[in-house]
């Protein structure tokens, strides 16, 4: 059994190998698209294709994805990711850029897609304890925010990265785009935060809270907004688009948190303008200090466009 996709190709994937379009496609691993198109799981135009064969702009591409064994920890519910990319795999971790409307993982009440269930479908094998639905994750992305995050395949890599994550040794480099021109260009905004007192869902600046400090830096600014290079001490829930509307410069497309929502149609933005863009930690398994980075997604790149028009 496994879940049969049909879908036509992109123009931006004209002339990619299959298993590079299923990889770009799916979130697949290049060595799990290999083997479906091997095992005569995936056909442009309804014939079967290898694996070096190549698609072109408007094929219609269809693929059987595997269904997935589940592991001994639990049971994860595999649903691929369109748009998932993998930066980086190896033995010990696997480095994704999330793309937005994705959980990190599985929670009450969510029903969309999630990291650990597209990793799940993709092939790829995460062997970790902990909480079942959060196999491997040490560090999560809100659903709304786009870019890069690590997850430990391994036991061993799992309490690594945990423990640096916990002692701030990974450095997490986020872009936002906020309202206004934060005065001073360069600061830090050191404020506790905690849940809400009218809203479960949402979090404030609360004496009651748990420490958070952010570190920010204006890239840029343009007549309405400013692009800020930010960088996190602590990993607090919204803590970036809390912190930013504490200082009454709120993340653009985020109504949650004050943005302006006839801006955020001005720049035909349906979420906050906040991604994930480096991500550096010592590997788990061979010490070695790593780097990766993430471009901005379309409506992000769109977004700055219609700023830098309006000077």
């Amino acid at each position: 059994m496994g879940d049969a996709r049909t879908l036509l190709v992109p123009d931006g994937l004209d002339g990619e190998r299959i298993d590079a379009a299923l990889a770009r496609l799916f979130g697949l691993s290049r060595t799990k698209a290999a083997d479906l198109a091997l095992a005569g799981k995936v056909t442009v135009n309804g014939i079967p294709v290898s694996k070096s064969g190549r698609v072109r702009g408007g094929d219609v591409l269809d693929v059987t994805l595997p269904a997935v064994t589940p592991g001994s920890h639990v049971e994860i519910v595999a649903q691929p990711v369109p748009g998932m990319g993998i930066v980086h795999d190896d033995d010990d971790i696997v480095v994704v850029d999330k793309p937005i409307g994705v959980a990190a993982h599985a929670s009450v009440g969510w029903t969309g897609p999630d990291v650990v269930g597209g990793l799940a479908a993709a092939g790829y094998r995460i062997s970790t304890s902990g909480a079942s639905e959060r196999q491997g994750i040490v560090s999560r992305l809100d659903v709304g925010t786009s870019g890069l995050m690590v997850v430990a395949k391994s036991e061993y890599a799992y309490s690594r990265l945990k423990r640096a994550f916990k002692t701030r040794q990974v450095h997490k480099t986020y872009h936002a785009l906020v309202q206004g021109l934060p005065d001073p260009m360069v600061g830090t905004i050191d404020a506790p935060i905690g849940r809400h007192p009218g809203h479960d869902y949402k979090f404030t600046v609360s004496e009651r809270g748990k420490p958070a400090i952010t570190h920010y830096e204006v890239i840029e600014a343009f007549r309405a907004a400013s692009l800020l290079e930010i960088g996190l001490e602590t990993g607090r829930t919204h803590q970036i688009r809390v912190h930013m509307a504490a200082v009454r410069h709120s993340c653009c497309g985020d109504p949650l948190y004050g943005g302006d929502p006839r801006l955020a149609a001005r720049l035909g933005l349906e979420r906050q303008w906040l991604h994930a863009v480096g991500l550096g930690f010592e590997h788990p398994g061979t010490g070695e200090w790593v780097t990766f980075t993430s471009p901005y997604p379309a409506d992000l790149d769109h977004a700055l466009e219609v700023l830098a028009a309006d000077h």
